[in-house]
């Protein structure tokens, strides 16, 4: 339906209709700005949490939990998602409120241009109609001057008092008055024809062309506003498989949850490597007693562990944790913080083992990358010297010979580190076999393990002497190769006496490597004990051996360097 045939007596309706659609248009592209805005504020504001709930540790510090990393994932996935969020703010903003501003701007040109040109059709109708409204008046005026003129000459022309002169004025003025008005009346039908050509014309091809264009802009304007409705749609649809994939990334990492991966987590985290205490042993206190009246000897035990009395008072369980000392458990306190050394030795031997274990894949990448670098420079140097206008080979020597002593750095500290791996593997599995070969002959809870997986390790104690014990604890066997002990005794010279002890028990010394010794009895101490609780002594008739640290009364020379005393 056409507005030029329908609507050709509409131009002022029809002025207003085509502003009403710009300003709508106007209106919904205000509303896409906004709508684009929330998206905006809103890939804003889960960036901002996701920024907030991320991890700022280091890879090595992050938590290994299963229920961490399925968080983790999930706050990435929601970084995705914001990051589509982002995306069809962005595809609004381009797509659907960009066009539609530029399209705005250029419909409010169109309408302007098409209502120029209603107004000048109808500007130029309105003059000719005045033209011919002006020739139909004077017309009119002298007809109406013919018709008195008429009138005059005539009352004349019978006045018989009139003079003759005054007839023949009169008659020649109704002459006049007679052809003026044929002229305006011939002037008058002209422009009444003209008048009625452009009327015709007018609003049968200007005015139904001017209207024909508006309707075609205002029909362009609400095809667009239907365009960008789908686009503000599609802007949307298009993310709606990524951000499914988000969704369905969160569901996958909430399935990713292992609690028993969790748990073994725990384990392998704080895990030390040592093993429970056995069972406390019975205290006969009174086959001490009987003992002490028999023989009547006076005991070598110092003043402060005997009753006031004169009795010789009761040895304590060398397995129980509050009978060593203080340093070795924390059962009711906060444990001191061992200062971090090199080899890691402050750690329990697992964590130990794993703390080397990854410092050696960190070398090991880094001696990788100095080989990939060191190849990459003497494939290099080779096109250099097949090519001398490309460099200069003598050049790369430098970095060459850097990269190679920064290799043989890295080897070093590999092997150092190795050595040490080894060393813990060693004591894990010798102390696990003397254990399994103790619990075979003897009750023998761990002397110098605690609960806690902890042990004392105090250089500055140079004499100590440890409270009496009623029942002879012993640690695990010292040595699963029995071959061990004879390479370390085949020494040339003797290791060098570093304080004394005093048996506290007897020791059958069963096994390879360990020494028998009597209740009592003076034993040299050669090697001090190293955490696994065994010391190295020397008898007076030069026989050397392994005997349980728990068994003794260990006094260390003042002059020994590096003494260690466990009780």
């Amino acid at each position: 339906m056409s507005w030029g045939t329908e609507l050709w007596d509409q131009f002022e309706n029809l002025d207003k209709h085509t502003q009403w659609g710009i300003d709508f248009l106007e209106r919904y592209a205000k509303f896409v700005k906004e709508r684009l805005e929330i998206e905006q504020n809103y890939a804003k504001q889960l960036r901002n949490l996701v920024k907030k709930y991320c991890p700022k540790r280091s890879k090595d510090e992050e938590p290994r939990f299963t229920s961490c990393l399925s968080f983790y994932s999930i706050l990435n996935e929601l970084n995705d998602y914001a990051g589509q969020r982002e995306v069809v703010a962005e595809e609004m903003a381009h797509k659907v409120y960009g066009e539609l501003m530029r399209y705005g701007q250029d419909l409010k040109a169109e309408r302007k241009h098409h209502l120029q040109e209603g107004r000048k059709a109808q500007q130029y109708l309105d003059h000719c109609w005045k033209q011919m409204d002006n020739s139909k008046r004077k017309f009119e005026r002298e007809c109406k001057e013919a018709e008195k003129s008429q009138v005059t000459y005539e009352r004349l022309d019978n006045d018989i008092n009139a003079t003759k002169s005054e007839v023949e004025k009169a008659k020649a003025q109704f002459y006049l008055r007679t052809h003026m008005a044929d002229e305006s009346k011939n002037e008058y039908a002209a422009q009444l024809q003209n008048f009625n050509a452009e009327q015709w014309k007018h609003f049968n091809n200007s005015i139904p062309n001017i209207f024909k264009n508006l309707q075609d802009m205002d029909e362009r304007r609400t095809v667009k506003l239907g365009e960008t409705y789908r686009s503000f749609a599609e802007a949307e649809r298009r993310v709606v498989p990524i951000i499914s994939k988000c969704l369905e990334g969160m569901v996958s990492a909430a399935k990713a949850v292992d609690e028993r991966r969790d748990s073994a987590i725990v384990v392998e985290s704080f895990k030390s490597g040592f093993e429970p205490p056995g069972d406390f042993p019975f205290e006969d206190f009174s086959q001490n007693l009987s003992r002490t009246g028999l023989d009547g000897s006076i005991s070598n035990t110092p003043k402060g562990d005997r009753d006031r009395d004169g009795v010789p008072g009761p040895r304590s369980d060398p397995k129980h944790p509050m009978s060593r000392t203080k340093n070795k458990l924390w059962l009711f306190g906060k444990k001191p913080k061992a200062p971090s050394l090199e080899d890691f030795s402050h750690l329990p031997p697992e964590q130990r083992r794993k703390r080397l274990q990854q410092r050696i894949d960190e070398l090991n990448k880094e001696l990788q990358k100095e080989m990939d670098q060191r190849d990459a420079l003497n494939k290099m140097k080779d096109v250099y010297e097949k090519n001398p206008q490309m460099g200069d080979p003598n050049s790369l020597q430098p970095k060459i010979s850097e990269t190679i002593c920064n290799m043989e750095k890295l080897r070093s500290e590999i092997h150092k580190n190795e050595t040490w791996l080894s060393e813990v593997e060693g004591k894990q599995s010798s102390r696990g076999d003397r254990r399994h070969s103790a619990d075979n002959h003897h009750h023998t809870p761990q002397g110098r393990e605690s609960p806690e997986g902890s042990y004392t390790d105090d250089t500055n104690q140079e004499h100590h002497t440890p409270h009496h014990r009623t029942s002879p604890p012993q640690p695990g066997h010292p040595n699963p190769d029995p071959h061990e002990f004879d390479d370390e005794f085949d020494d040339d010279d003797p290791l060098p006496v570093i304080g004394h002890c005093k048996a506290l028990y007897s020791f059958d010394g069963q096994n390879e490597g360990t020494l028998v010794m009597k209740e009592d009895e003076v034993l040299y101490i050669i090697e001090e004990d190293k955490g696994d609780g065994w010391t190295r002594a020397r008898k007076q008739s030069g026989e050397e051996g392994y005997v349980p640290t728990s068994y003794v009364e260990i006094t260390m020379e003042k002059n020994s360097k590096g003494a260690v005393t466990y009780i």
